[in-house]
This record gives C-alpha cells, structure tokens and sequence, in this order.
C-alpha cells in the first residue's frame, strides 16, 4: 500500500497538549503550526486531523478518520458504531473515570431521578441524556448547554443538570448536589471498523495502542542502577521494590553486582538513602519514556460498551 496507512484524529481542545506529549512519550513527534490545521507527524505511516472529541466518534465511524482518542461518553452520545482498541488513562493523578452526573440546587425538591419528572435538564451531553431518562420512562425536557453548565441551576435558568465531574468540588462549591451518576467516562482509543479489518491497518493502530499504553505505564515510574558488595546483596535485594525481579549482573572481576530496577519516583528519596547505608554505591536514578508489557499487544474489546 502507498501513502500513509491510518488517520488519526487527535483531540483539539482540553486534551490537545496531553495528547501530543503521550504521543511524544511514545515516540512519535506531533507538530501543530498557527498557521495549518493540519498537525504534523514524523511517521509517513500516519497523517493526523484535529477533531473536536465531541465529533471524534462520528468521523471514525464513517470512515473519514481511521481511528482517533476521544471519551466513551462521546461515543455513547453519537450512538457511533466503532471498535474500542484500548483504554488510556492520561495521568495516575487523574486515574479516576470523570462522571456524568445529575445535579441539582442543594435547596432543590430534585433527591431522587424519578423527581425530575416534567423537569427541565441542561447539558451538552444531550442525546445520552434524552434517553437515559426515556428508558426510564420519565419526562424530561432536555437543552443543549454552550458551556458554564452548572450556571445554569444557580440561575434558575433550569430545573438541573447533567455536567461532566471527577470529584465534585466545583458542583459543591456552587450550592449543587449529586443527585445520580448517568455515566462513568474515560478516553479511548477507537477504530474504524472496515478499517481494523485490513491486515495492515490493523497492526498500525494496535503498535500505536501498545506504545501509547507503554508510555502510560511509565507515567511516575523511574530507572535505578546501582552497584552492590556481593556481602550486601540478600539486604540490599530484600529493600527493593520492583516491577519484576532486579535485574543483577556480576561485574568483571570484582565481588561486585550491578543491580538494575524499576520503581515509583515517590519512593526514591526515601530509599536511595537507605541504599546507601546498606552498602549500595553509584546509585544512578533515570527517566523511563515506556514500560511496555506483552498484554498491551493482546487485541482490542469486542463489543462497544453500553
């Protein structure tokens, strides 16, 4: 095949720059200009397209794009039929799946879902939202909302509302209450699915899954090399924390060991110092862009999840 195998959609807007710095981890290079709407990729493999993620699922579907990243809640709002290849928690800050959730005024008559009856909803995620309420056999009206959702309650503008949350603080924080969770929501990336059929495609977006995925994997993690007295090895062996077992090599002629391990970055400055005391030297601590694992490479999900 000539020319480039995969399109993919990256997300314009929040997601932008955490994107292109994965992608970075991962080791691809993407390059936005001000003056092209076209990124750029150092892979002649795949071209690249700024999509909303509110918009992702539906080009991918069609076919326009091959596959992109964007939030199972945006898939589930276009009722996009797509295959899900891997799950991409960004950050292990931010491990937790965002919510959609129903939200009212603390001082609201609004407790339970069925109390919205005959209510009016504001929300961006209006066709999800329509019918979650219609399976439920409750009468709701349902707005699009620009934006400044929760705004909306506190002016009275609306009954309540249905906004995108991790922890619930800025609801809180403006005299709202969680009155239910609609929908659990993380980023994936997703496929085309005549696209996944062809061989060759498909191995491209899987290599992309499993480097993307390796690069996630590393976030927070950290390199330690050090050499051991062979006297201090069981004490030293017993301290570490590790991924899998120490890698350990005899150094040439000595009664030394280079011991070699992959650890949190949080718990370095407490256990270099212990190292040291144990009889550790040439303590060498460094960046990890991918910890890659065979089970990142082990196919994609089956069925869309509803």
């Amino acid at each position: 095949m000539s020319g480039p195998l995969v399109r993919l959609g990256i997300p314009k807007g929040s997601l932008e720059r955490a994107t292109i710095e994965l992608f970075r981890r991962a080791g691809w290079k993407i390059g936005i200009s001000e003056r092209s709407y076209v990124p750029s990729i150092d892979d002649p493999e795949i071209t690249c397209a700024l999509v909303r993620a509110q918009e992702m699922a539906r080009y991918v579907q069609s076919g326009v794009l091959d596959a992109g990243l964007t939030g199972l809640d945006w898939v589930l709002e276009n009722e996009a039929d797509v295959e899900f290849v891997s799950d991409l928690v960004y950050s292990k800050a931010s491990a937790a799946k965002a919510r959609w959730v129903l939200a009212a005024m603390a001082s609201s008559t609004i407790n339970r879902v069925e109390d919205c009856a005959g209510k009016t909803i504001a929300t961006e995620l209006v066709g999800y939202t329509r019918r979650y309420f219609a399976e439920r056999g409750i009468p709701v009206k349902v707005e699009f909302s620009w934006g400044a959702t929760e705004a909306k309650a506190v002016e009275g503008l609306v009954d309540a509302i249905v906004d995108v949350t991790e922890t619930g603080s800025t609801l809180r924080a403006n005299g709202l209450k969680i009155v239910a969770t609609l929908l659990e929501t993380n980023t994936k990336l997703i496929a085309n699915r005549d696209s996944m059929r062809d061989p060759a495609r498909r191995t491209k977006v899987q290599r992309i899954a499993m480097l993307l995925n390796g690069a996630l994997a590393a976030d927070g993690m950290v390199g330690l090399k050090m050499n051991v007295p062979e006297d201090r090895m069981d004490a030293v062996v017993k301290l570490l924390p590790s991924l899998t077992s120490p890698t350990v090599a005899h150094l040439w002629n000595t009664q030394w060991f280079s011991v070699e391990i992959v650890i949190r970055e949080s718990t370095v400055r407490e256990l270099v110092p212990r190292l040291i005391e144990l009889g550790a030297d040439g303590i060498i601590e460094y960046p990890l862009n991918k910890i890659v694992n065979a089970a990142d490479s082990a196919g994609t999900e089956k069925e869309t999840p509803r």
